[in-house]
């Protein structure tokens, strides 16, 4: 099977606005030229807006969304449907083959319900209709479309065995493909220059326990919580490392390519 050098989460904030949607999209051609290329994409801030128009409360946990049945079906018509389709659209037009899909299509990405998680505060919090992917999820029709050129432009749903939907964080679907896909490198692009000190600069490189410790002493913030879980699981299943990098200041070509740190971007080693 061919083997995806590269899994591409983006973050939503990255693809609203025309300018960046175009510059992105334009950056997935060019690697998909190059490399096998799986993108996965998230949409929060997007989710927040259709909720506060539906009149829908948000809550979080540590960057992790609680999600009851009427946010759910915000979160799917907004990931699945605007998002999906205005960044295959992009895609399309940069001269990829895009793809557009969610983890519940031909079991991309099994879910189970999430346990309660404890949160960095200290209480467990049930976290809804929200899954973890299962070890046994195929990624065969991924696989497929890689071997014939195509780029899978995956959103973070999926569902259960018996098809619940379930809200799925992006970063761990991320982590979850890379790992399963065999890929070599694991990209975070966001709006963050990677993961920050608390000084607020940028860390070059960090490996997993390091990760461990930030998250356990409270000094990731809560969004780069779930980051750095979602690294620390990659890399424990055999990625060869996740780059945390601002997807405004890297151009993705040079985020795929890069064999140490880079300004505005953490290497997360194993």
């Amino acid at each position: 099977m061919t083997k995806p050098r590269l899994v591409l989460k983006l973050g939503g904030e990255l693809l609203e606005q025309p300018a960046d949607l175009e510059r992105i999209a334009g950056g997935i051609a060019a690697l998909a030229q190059r490399t096998s290329l799986v993108v996965v994409h998230g949409g929060g801030r997007e989710i927040d807006a259709a909720l506060a128009t539906a009149g829908i409360p948000k809550q979080q946990v540590d960057g992790l969304r609680v999600t009851d049945a009427r946010t759910l079906d915000v979160v799917v018509a907004v990931l699945a449907g605007a998002i999906n389709t205005r960044l295959v659209a992009a895609v399309r037009k940069a001269g990829a083959r895009p793809v557009g899909l969610t983890g519940a299509d031909a079991s991309v990405a099994t879910l189970k319900r999430s346990a309660p998680v404890a949160s960095v505060a200290g209480p467990k919090v049930d976290l809804g209709l929200v899954g973890s992917p299962i070890n046994n999820g195929s990624p065969q029709l991924l696989m497929d479309l890689l071997r014939r050129g195509y780029v899978p432009v995956v959103a973070c749903i999926g569902a259960t065995r018996d098809g619940q939907l379930l809200n799925v964080n992006a970063d761990t679907l991320a982590a979850h493909l890379a790992s399963t896909l065999g890929a070599r490198r694991l990209v975070i692009a966001g709006g963050t220059s990677g993961v920050l000190d608390e000084a607020g600069r940028t860390i070059a490189r960090l490996d997993s326990r390091g990760a461990a410790r930030m998250i356990k002493a409270g000094t990731a913030n809560k969004g780069m919580v779930a980051k750095l879980e979602a690294c620390r699981e990659a890399l424990r299943k055999g990625v060869g490392d996740v780059l945390i990098a601002n997807g405004r200041e890297v151009p993705l070509e040079t985020l795929m390519a890069a064999k140490g740190p880079l300004s505005g971007c953490t290497q997360v080693v194993p």
